[in-house]
C-alpha cells in the first residue's frame, strides 16, 4: 500500500488529473454559493452583452449571465455523469460478473445482448432514446445509461473468466460457499480497479455526450444551465459573440482532458499488466 501510494504521488498525470477535477468539483460546489442564481433568468436588457474588464464573462441569449450558467453547467455535469456512472457500473459489473462465473448459456444469451447493443453507435442509440423521450434529466440519464454498461459488463466478463478459476475461489467453492458469496466476496473485489480505471474514462465520454445531446436540443430542457446549451447560443452568435462558444468549450475540453489524465494515471497504478515507467531509472 505505501509503495501504491509513493507511486501515485510521483505520477504526474495521475496528479495532473486529480488537479483538475478537484477545482471543477471546488467550483460545481462553492461557485452557487458566491454568484447570484438570478444570472440564471433571463434579462432581455442585458441581451448578448459582451465580456467586461471588470471579470464578468458576459450575457447570453435573453441576457443569462455566462459565468453563473459556466458554474451551474459543471454541477450539472458532474452530477449526471456520476449518476449515469454509477448505474452503469451497478449493471455492467452484475451482468458481467453472471455471465463470466456461470458461462453457458446464460453468458450466451447475455453477451448476445451486448453485441445488440454494441451493433448501433452508442451515441445514436442515446440519441435516439433520448428523442423519443420527453427532455428532462431522467431521460438523459436513462438514455446514457442503457448504452453506458455494456463496456463494464465485457470487461468485467473477461476478467471473471481469468479469476474464476484461481485457487482461492476454487478453496472458496470447495469449502461450500455459494455462487453469490463466491462472486461478491471473492471476485468483485479482485475488479475494482479494472472497473476504476474504466469508469474514470467513461465519465469524460458522458461529460460529451451530455454536451452533444443537450446541443442538440434533445437532452437537459430548454432554461436548464448547461455548457451544451452555452455551446449551442454560441453556434448560433458565433460571429457577432464567439465567447458563447468559447467558454464552455474550454470547460468541457479541461474536464474531459482531466478524466483522460486521471484514467492513465490510475491505469498505470492499478493495473499490474500496465508497465510502470515510475520505476525506470
Amino acid at each position: 500500500m505505501q509503495r501504491l501510494k509513493k507511486r501515485a504521488l510521483r505520477h504526474f498525470l495521475l496528479l495532473t488529473g486529480f488537479a483538475i477535477l478537484a477545482l471543477i468539483l471546488l467550483v460545481a460546489l462553492i461557485g452557487p454559493l458566491i454568484l447570484d442564481p438570478a444570472g440564471i433568468r433571463p434579462n432581455l436588457a442585458l441581451h448578448l452583452l459582451p465580456p467586461q474588464l471588470s471579470g464578468r464573462l458576459g450575457r447570453g441569449v435573453n441576457g443569462i449571465d455566462v459565468a453563473t450558467w459556466l458554474v451551474y453547467g459543471a454541477r450539472m455535469s458532474l452530477i449526471i455523469s456520476i449518476l449515469v456512472s454509477t448505474i452503469s457500473i451497478i449493471i455492467g459489473t452484475s451482468l458481467g460478473a453472471i455471465a463470466g462465473y456461470f458461462g453457458g448459456w446464460i453468458d450466451a444469451m447475455l453477451m448476445r445482448i451486448v453485441d445488440i447493443i454494441l451493433a448501433f453507435p452508442g451515441l445514436l442509440l442515446a440519441l435516439y432514446l433520448a428523442a423519443v423521450m420527453p427532455p428532462s434529466i431522467f431521460s438523459l440519464i436513462f438514455a446514457l445509461s442503457a448504452t453506458g454498461w455494456v463496456a463494464y459488463a465485457r470487461l468485467v466478463r473477461a476478467r471473471v473468466y481469468e479469476i474464476k478459476n484461481r485457487d482461492f475461489v476454487l478453496a472458496a467453492i470447495a469449502l461450500g460457499a455459494s455462487s453469490t458469496r463466491v462472486i461478491i466476496k471473492h471476485i468483485l473485489p479482485n475488479l475494482m480497479g479494472p472497473v476504476i480505471v474504466q469508469a474514470s474514462y467513461g465519465l469524460s465520454v458522458i461529460i460529451l455526450a451530455e454536451a452533444g445531446l443537450t446541443f442538440l436540443g434533445l437532452g437537459l430542457p430548454i432554461g436548464t444551465p448547461s455548457w451544451g446549451a452555452l455551446l449551442d447560443q454560441g453556434v448560433a452568435n458565433l460571429f457577432s459573440s464567439p465567447y458563447l462558444a468559447i467558454f464552455p468549450g474550454i470547460c468541457i475540453a479541461i474536464s474531459v482532458l482531466g478524466f483522460n489524465f486521471l484514467g492513465d494515471g490510475l491505469r498505470d497504478i492499478l493495473d499490474p499488466k500496465s508497465p510502470l515507467k515510475l520505476d525506470r531509472e
